[in-house]
């Protein structure tokens, strides 16, 4: 007995020796890491001055959310806007004793260590405050390997009793809900509401708000984009939260827990969402304008767009792009159609042709292959093996097993498409359609490619003309000319029907995009004369020394053209494009304005004179009322003042629209990205058939909306007396008999004197005589 009970008291002081052995290594334990042995602990210091990552917003010109530059999607807010509905769901979910404990609620421990550890209740919830979440979220977590989740919870708690200690509770909700993780890699609740709701947190309903707090349980499971049914469990969760915790009665809910989620789901990432190429060009803008010495923070180091939460203020008007977006898909979905259905089995992009051979040769691929000294064969077996590739479609997307040449051959027979809308006077840029879709083709077909621009050039040939002295009513003749100094070159017309003994004035040879004429004029106006002019008129890329421009083969970006095209409606002034008006910090103040960022030189030039703007602008007009691009009357019925130019090249590989208002230029483009594919024919080709309808369609959708009449019934310029006398001559005359026997050679001769004295032509000598 004695034997027993000592044998109990060495037992006693061995598990009491072993208890307190145990203690002061949990002590050892909690102070190596409350003392950073596990990793720096952040000071209260560093607390007190939060500075989390924030992404830059892109704003349009009525201050509406249209982008973000980010690694988290995050944007900050003060707590005045938070709705008590949003704060009262958070605190009835996830912390009903939220204003009652200093971090840590003990009690909710104990019911988490006797329910859910000890009776495996997993109903009984979590222990975890909005403090300690908040140190989560603000620090994350580390791997620790098997006692991780020990260690990350003693931080946490060591973390969230400095936060209390530092921040009043109205102060840690405002940082919670600033940096809580939501679905679809958003952080915040303000960048949650734009993302799922197209609205500001503080104009969320009670059941907007009860959405997004009840996805924090599980971000991918109660995401409301992909599980909208486990969504709406989950809100009614949270709404009976509220009843239970006396935040709602219960009559209230009654009738609205059937009420399904309504989404207004809104895409930010770089790939998707509104306007991507304009944010694509806004971003490089962005990169370049941040990295002058000018522009730096209050700790003289430059702003990192992804971490600073700027606000960069840009000049598209997000309905104006919605509609441009609207106007090209329409078209380009019909259009596509017709472009296959027209080559059927003859495709140039099937895999035997020619343009297909050349264009896998430009593969990055098998340029790498090349390079690493394999023969044609291995390369071809490389470029044949399969993998699982996304198709774009006009319908739905697909995925399928294909090749890197079977997707070449795939994605080649695509027609691409440019459009770019431009405020006149301001240069602002309104609308911006790089592409028909960012994620498959990201080549921005508005600032970075350089295409033939065909007859959109003719009236910078007709311009420089004018400028020379040429006046309206000079005739010249139809038929065609070789060139004997330009290898026997005879440019003809795309029309074989019409009578070529006619003689066309300028008006009518611009109107109805004569490339006879247009070579002609050209040669009496003189090269140089006429690429002086283009340069005047804003377009920066070099133009070859060629007669060949005035039928437009030089390469030209769409953003040069618009900006050429503005000074007809800009008081003979070109206006430069322009995306970003103002920069500011997250605290709202300016970085860089308007003035910082486009500094104009002192004295600015006219490119042209008023004569010559009021002609060309008749001329434009023209070629709407009565010339190639009359279909916008005839066929759409429009009744706007309008002004334009069509254009195609060469094979029918581009086709052009330039859409001129008073106060807007629009100019659509639409081709093939690999330039050796055209239309199979002119009439499905040419720019009135292939671009015009885009311009078309989005000037429909402006009429209809009155909050553009400041552009859609705005009305030219009237022209004066003196523009209106020049053009009072017939637009055609016919030759006399002597005329048309004599005329073709007469003509050569006449020609060979005028390009070597540089004088004008016999016809206006005649005319004036």
């Amino acid at each position: 007995m004695i034997l027993n009970k000592e044998r109990l008291r060495k037992w006693g002081k061995r598990i009491g020796y072993g208890l307190l052995l145990l203690t002061a290594l949990l002590i050892c334990f909690y102070y190596s890491i409350y003392f950073g042995a596990w990793g720096e602990i952040p000071s209260k210091n560093k607390l007190s001055s939060l500075k989390q990552s924030q992404a830059t917003q892109l704003l349009d010109s009525n201050n509406k959310l249209i982008g973000k530059l980010y690694v988290y999607d995050r944007q900050s807010i003060p707590f005045t806007e938070f709705p008590q509905h949003l704060i009262d769901a958070l605190i009835a979910t996830e912390d009903s004793r939220f204003y009652e404990h200093h971090g840590i609620d003990n009690k909710s421990l104990l019911r988490v260590f006797f329910k859910t550890i000890l009776m495996a209740d997993k109903s009984s919830g979590g222990g975890s405050t909005i403090t300690l979440q908040l140190a989560k979220n603000l620090f994350g977590r580390q791997d620790y390997g098997a006692i991780s989740i020990v260690v990350n919870k003693i931080r946490e708690s060591i973390v969230a009793k400095r936060i209390e200690d530092l921040y009043s509770k109205e102060e840690i909700l405002t940082l919670y809900l600033n940096t809580v993780p939501f679905p679809d890699n958003t952080y915040g609740i303000e960048s949650a509401s734009q993302k799922f709701f197209n609205k500001h947190a503080k104009d969320l309903n009670l059941l907007e708000a009860a959405t997004l707090i009840g996805s924090l349980k599980a971000n991918n499971s109660y995401n409301p984009r992909l599980f909208p049914e486990n969504s709406m469990e989950r809100r009614n969760v949270v709404l009976n939260q509220m009843v239970k915790y006396d935040y709602l009665p219960q009559s209230s809910i009654d009738n609205i827990t059937e009420t399904p989620i309504n989404l207004d789901y809104q895409y930010y990432a770089p790939n998707q969402g509104l306007a991507p190429y304009f944010r694509a060009e806004v971003k490089k803008q962005l990169d370049f304008i941040l990295k002058q010495k000018q522009f730096r923070n209050s700790n003289g180091e430059p702003y990192n767009i992804f971490h600073d939460g700027l606000k960069v203020y840009t000049t598209l008007d997000n309905t104006m792009q919605q509609y441009a977006e609207r106007a090209m898909k329409e078209h380009m979905k019909n259009l596509q159609k017709q472009f296959e259905k027209a080559y059927g089995n003859n495709a140039p992009w099937l895999k035997n042709k020619s343009a297909f051979l050349a264009a896998k040769k430009r593969l990055p691929t098998y340029k790498r292959l090349k390079n690493l000294g394999l023969d044609e064969k291995a390369i071809q077996d490389s470029l044949n093996k399969k993998k699982s590739t996304e198709l774009f479609s006009w319908d739905d997307n697909s995925i399928a097993s294909l090749s890197t040449l079977d997707s070449l051959e795939y994605f080649s027979k695509f027609l691409n498409a440019g459009m770019v809308s431009v405020e006149a006077k301001t240069g602002a840029i309104k609308a911006y359609v790089g592409g028909i879709d960012y994620s498959f083709f990201k080549y921005d077909h508005v600032a970075q490619s350089k295409r033939q621009v065909g007859s959109t050039f003719k009236p910078i040939v007709y311009t420089a003309a004018l400028e020379n002295g040429m006046v309206p009513c000079t005739y010249f003749p139809l038929k065609a000319i070789t060139y004997t100094n330009v290898d026997n070159w005879t440019p003809t017309n795309a029309s074989k029907e019409v009578d070529e003994n006619l003689n066309y004035s300028l008006q009518k040879a611009l109107s109805n995009s004569v490339n006879t004429i247009a070579v002609k004029v050209l040669y009496e106006t003189g090269i140089d004369h006429v690429i002086s002019m283009a340069h005047k008129m804003g377009i920066a890329s070099e133009i070859e020394n060629v007669p060949s421009i005035a039928l437009g083969s030089s390469n030209l970006r769409l953003l040069e053209l618009a900006k050429a095209y503005s000074s007809y409606v800009n008081n003979s002034l070109p206006s430069t494009p322009i995306f970003i008006t103002k920069i500011e910090d997250k605290n709202g103040n300016v970085i860089a304005s308007y003035e910082d960022l486009y500094k104009s030189p002192k004295t600015v030039e006219k490119a042209f004179s008023d004569n010559t703007r009021q002609i060309m602008l008749e001329f434009m007009k023209a070629t709407v009322n009565e010339g190639t691009a009359q279909r916008l009357r005839t066929s759409y019925k429009f009744r706007n003042d309008l002004a334009g130019k069509t254009g195609t090249t060469q094979d029918n590989k581009d086709g052009w629209f330039v859409g001129l208002m008073p106060n807007l230029v629009t100019i659509t483009w639409v081709g093939n990205d690999n330039q050796q594919i055209g239309f199979q024919s002119t009439r499905m080709g040419q720019g009135a058939n292939s671009a015009l309808p885009i311009f078309a369609n989005y000037l429909k959708l402006l009429n209809q909306d009155s909050r553009f009449n400041r552009y859609t019934r705005a009305r030219f310029e009237s022209p004066s007396f003196e523009v209106l006398a020049s053009l009072d001559c017939p637009p055609v005359q016919e030759d006399n008999f002597l005329q048309r026997l004599l005329g073709n050679k007469k003509d050569q001769r006449e020609f060979k004197k005028k390009k070597k004295k540089g004088i004008f032509s016999w016809l206006k000598r005649k005319k004036d005589n």
